[in-house]
């Protein structure tokens, strides 16, 4: 009778023991905000998408092991390389969405990005498209859910031609334009802002589709020479840059005239063709070094974390991964002003953070991240948040920043966005948001 009842007083000993386990365990996850991450490792853009994806881990990384996490919440993650095709970036989406209640996706793909915009409502996920997209998406009344913050393309395709406007003192008429883009839905995205600046300064306007992966241009630089355009703006991914440069060398098109976008104007674009990419200009939307850079270099591949090499932390495309995680964590750190410092944000809480964001210069600076990104705040109607960048300019051996931040124009860009959100909205048949939905 004594070893029975020894027995069951173990039991239920071990049974209370479980429930503390249990419990335990239930209260470490509940300290845990978990961030999927949908880069590309392999596959043809890889070369670019490779330090993006550096970047955006060093920074969640750096957040634990620095702050300890979002006021206490430690930040995990996990990547499923989308090798920049579409569908895949569906499959891990659908694969890591159901790791948290709700999330911040960032698909790094214009393509994907159109796919997950009907899915991540359902699923209360918010896609931050960071300078790529849908760029009526800007529009928050109609796209509940994205967030394009810091720039769409035809923010950066504005800034591009007012930066080209002032070359040719304001005057624009008669010249030619010509647009080398990858011929998807990231190509295709600046050209309603370009073909609507061709109707206000008179400039004529080519398009020249390049088919994936962007290896073969020789037919496109024959219509260059051609067509003599007096600048070509290059809206180009991976190879496809390198390989537009090499074809404007062998055809003698001036390198100073060719304009890139944010995704054409990093070092992977230039380093193959090195002096002879000497002139070539692009936009960027970061700065260099800092103290996060430092704290990065120190805390995270000090100690033997980081994700890749330390030489390329501070370059262009690692910086703009970096800023991209520092977006989404800043989003999770805003809803938790409003519903609970040291709480796990779930996906309707966060969306409010991301569409409430008020990034100043000081929480720039106590991050470590001011002289790295701009200030940023964004609301219901401007899902963007800020829409500058500067141009950069190729020596040969480095890149130079060579104008101060240029503002995209609003009053040109506004009515685009009306219109195609407009016209999104009436086939989806959304209704726009009430005032009191955008105070939800």
């Amino acid at each position: 009778m004594k070893v029975r009842s020894l027995i069951m007083a173990v039991a239920a000993a071990t049974v209370g023991l479980s429930g503390v386990v249990a419990s335990t365990a239930a209260q470490a996850q509940a300290k845990e905000q978990f961030f999927p991450v949908l880069p590309y490792r392999t596959g043809a853009y890889a070369p670019n998408g490779v330090p993006w994806a550096n970047g955006y881990a060093d920074y969640l990384k750096l957040i634990n092991a620095r702050d300890g996490g979002i006021n206490g919440v430690k930040i995990t993650f996990e990547e499923c390389d989308t090798g920049y095709a579409t569908d895949r970036g569906v499959e891990c989406y659908e694969r890591l969405k159901g790791k948290a209640q709700g999330a911040i996706f960032q698909p790094l793909s214009t393509g994907i990005t159109f796919a997950l915009t009907e899915k991540a409502p359902g699923d209360k996920n918010s896609l931050i498209t960071g300078g790529y997209g849908r760029s009526e998406s800007s529009d928050g009344t109609v796209f509940k859910w994205n967030f394009p913050l810091m720039g769409t393309y035809w923010s950066g395709a504005d800034i591009i031609m007012q930066h080209i406007t002032k070359l040719e003192n304001g005057n624009l008429k008669g010249k030619k334009i010509a647009l080398v883009y990858h011929d998807s839905p990231y190509g295709k995205e600046p050209i309603p802002l370009l073909q609507e600046r061709a109707k206000m300064q008179g400039y004529d306007l080519t398009l020249l589709p390049v088919p994936h992966p962007g290896v073969e241009q020789k037919a496109t630089w024959l219509q260059i020479r051609q067509k003599r355009p007096d600048y070509v703006l290059l809206w180009g991914w991976g190879v496809m840059n390198s390989a537009a440069l090499k074809e404007a060398v062998a055809t003698g098109y001036p390198r100073n005239k060719m304009y890139g976008v944010w995704w054409s104007a990093a070092e992977p674009d230039v380093k193959d063709v090195g002096d002879a990419a000497k002139g070539y200009s692009g936009l960027v939307v970061t700065g260099e070094g800092g103290k996060v850079i430092a704290d990065i270099k120190k805390l995270v591949h000090g100690k033997n974390q980081g994700t890749g090499p330390i030489e390329e932390v501070g370059q262009t495309l690692y910086n703009r991964g970096m800023v991209s995680a520092a977006l989404a964590v800043e989003g999770v750190r805003r809803a938790q002003e409003r519903y609970g410092k040291g709480k796990v944000m779930n996906g309707d809480q966060i969306r409010w953070g991301l569409e409430n964001l008020d990034v100043n210069a000081a929480q720039l600076k106590k991050l470590g991240l001011d002289t790295v990104m701009r200030p940023i705040s964004t609301t219901c109607l401007d899902h963007e948040g800020s829409r500058s960048a500067r141009i950069h300019t190729w020596d040969g051996k480095k890149w130079n920043l060579t104008t101060d931040w240029i503002e995209a124009d609003e009053s040109i860009i506004k009515p685009l966005v009306k219109q195609f959100a407009d016209k999104y909205a009436a086939e989806k048949k959304l209704t726009r948001r009430s005032a009191a939905d955008c105070q939800s």
